[in-house]
């Protein structure tokens, strides 16, 4: 019971327990029936138990005390829930359908590690939930994980089984990096070619990009439209937001490889372009053109199509789908400096030079989304030059991006570098795969905070919550993403949901105690989780280079 992760604002403990048999139902009350047919579904995967629509919660006439209730009490917040496990059944209250969702996720952690498999694995189980009354909401609002599916191509199925690790985390938006110079991966009927030509590569480099090794398999694949509508659909019942990124100006080679005319030509034979095989700064941007901005125009047509906003009557509330990330990062200016044609531009706009240039670009589109109902947010580089009213930053390169976007009023998500880009290693150690940028263990991941100190509270109430990144350079394949993410993705959910004491102070032996039980959660789920002994044999990578930056990571 007290193994929980994230860690509840409240528990307090009963006696005795609830004990779920073939008798129990499950009573879903007024809006909260989408949740009820997720835990029916998973709890009967798991257990056996039908556990059949049954009884009000609140009519203790109907059961002899064994029952789920689920109901909304308008009294708790959006997403606050409380758990109570009495000898009257279990009941979980919700402030929304989004509450009571988490409060089932609770619920599923208090029945053991076996409740997450996907089939009974005992006839004689005994399914008990402890008596125990929790209450709990969440610090942060935004509480994201980023996916790099550009980098190396994640399957949908991939995608959803993250979706359903981010669910059991309570962590509820989906930062889905969808294009990169290394490919393109979602479909867009104006423009075939995106994926025809962008989703696939001849070759990849094997580790940092000044390593050796190539791997000469072709590599790619794309999402269907309908492949996105179902993700996003699957995320929407989880009370995931998924928020796209269609990279530019910058990381763009994949869409020029396809359609030459979107690079700068009067500089370089873009024909010759192919979808990039390497990591790093690609020198190959997007020419600030009049074609160039109508093109993305039609790419965003069609990705707001995939991405709605509000999905209707009836969907669960997703707060943060009217986001679209347009990347906005690591764009070199040297073919625009050598470029006539953006150098015209930069003159007849009256611009100061090549970064105002990239702030018009970006500017252009934050006012294209806004006239559509949408919001843009990108990397803290959109910064440079000016950034339009209402625009969101991500700030990756430290805090200070994010501390000077709050100060000029815009909405920040903090996801620095140095602390929460999960594919950083975890040990300075020789076994450590790949080993990429500082020293991040679990214990670090724990006492990040991501909110700066210097924040005044009306800043402090401009950061919509944080993220954990996720880039997939060197992780190929699904466990080595799994390696990478856990369990240092539990320890940031905790950062994001529970309201923890400052960083010096958390309890991590506690917290170390919990994921103990946590991993045994992981296992079930089939999670290829990083042991707390190291890396197994065969998550090793031997003599693959990485990119180890020694010492601790700058604070700012």
């Amino acid at each position: 019971m007290t193994e929980l992760i994230p860690a509840p604002r409240s528990v307090v403990a009963g006696f005795g327990e609830v004990r779920l048999t073939a008798r129990s139902r499950l009573h879903s009350g007024l809006g909260t029936e989408g949740v009820g047919r997720w835990l029916r579904t998973v709890l009967w995967q798991a257990t056996g138990l039908p556990l059949h629509e049954g009884r009000k919660p609140d009519d203790p006439t109907d059961t002899e005390g064994d029952g789920i209730g689920l109901r909304l009490d308008p009294g708790l917040g959006p997403e606050e829930y409380r758990l109570v496990s009495d000898r009257t059944g279990v009941l979980v209250e919700g402030g929304s359908a989004t509450g009571a969702f988490w409060g089932a996720q609770t619920l599923r952690q208090l029945l053991g590690p076996d409740a997450y498999r996907r089939a009974p694995i005992g006839r004689d189980r005994v399914w008990a939930v402890p008596h125990v009354t929790i209450e709990d909401s969440p610090r942060f609002r935004w509480r994201g994980l980023m996916l790099d599916v550009a980098r190396h191509f994640m399957p949908k199925e991939g995608v959803l089984r993250y979706l359903d690790l981010m669910a059991a985390h309570k962590l509820n938006v989906l930062h889905f990096h969808l294009t990169d110079d290394q490919g393109w991966r979602v479909e867009i009927k104006r423009y075939p070619k995106l994926t025809e030509i962008g989703s696939w590569r001849a070759r990849t480099k094997v580790g940092h990009r000044a390593s050796p090794l190539w791997d000469d398999t072709p590599h790619g694949g794309h999402y269907t439209q309908d492949d996105i509508r179902e993700i996003v659909a699957y995320a929407a019942e989880r009370h995931i937001s998924v928020v796209p990124e269609i990279d530019v100006p910058g990381h763009s080679q994949a869409a020029i490889a396809a359609y030459p005319e979107l690079g700068n030509t009067d500089v370089i034979d873009t024909a010759s372009l192919t979808v990039w095989d390497t990591w790093g700064i690609n020198p190959n941007v997007l020419a600030p053109t009049d074609d160039t901005l109508r093109f993305y125009e039609g790419v965003l047509e069609e990705v707001l199509e995939l991405f709605p906003a509000d999905a209707g009557p009836g969907a669960p509330f997703t707060p943060f789908s009217g986001f679209v990330h347009l990347g906005g990062d690591e764009c070199p200016k040297d073919q625009w400096r050598a470029s006539a044609v953006a150098q015209q531009r930069i003159r007849d706009l009256g611009l100061t030079d090549e970064d105002a240039l990239q702030s018009w670009f970006i500017g252009h589109f934050a006012t294209w989304l806004a006239a559509r109902g949408r919001r843009l947010i990108g990397w803290d580089e959109i910064l440079e030059g000016g950034l339009a009213p209402g625009a969101a930053v991500s700030s990756w390169r430290g805090y200070a991006g994010g501390i000077a976007a709050a100060r000029a009023g815009h909405d920040v998500v903090m996801c620095p570098e140095q602390h929460v880009y999960l594919d950083h290693r975890q040990d300075a150690g020789p076994e450590e795969p790949v080993p990429i940028g500082y020293v991040r263990t679990l214990e670090d991941v724990y006492r990040f905070e991501p909110v700066p100190p210097e924040l005044t509270a009306e800043e402090t109430g401009r950061v919509l919550g944080t993220q954990a990144n996720a880039w997939s350079e060197v992780t190929e394949d699904q466990e080595r993403v799994d390696y990478q993410v856990f369990p240092r993705l539990a320890a940031f959910a905790e950062v994001a949901w529970s309201a923890l004491p400052a960083p010096a102070e958390r309890d991590f032996a506690d917290f170390e105690r919990r994921t103990t039980a946590h991993r045994r959660r992981l296992d079930a789920l089939g999670v290829a989780h990083r042991p707390p002994t190291g890396p197994l044999p065969w998550q090793r990578r031997p003599g693959v280079l990485g990119r180890p930056l020694d010492g601790p990571p700058p604070h700012r």
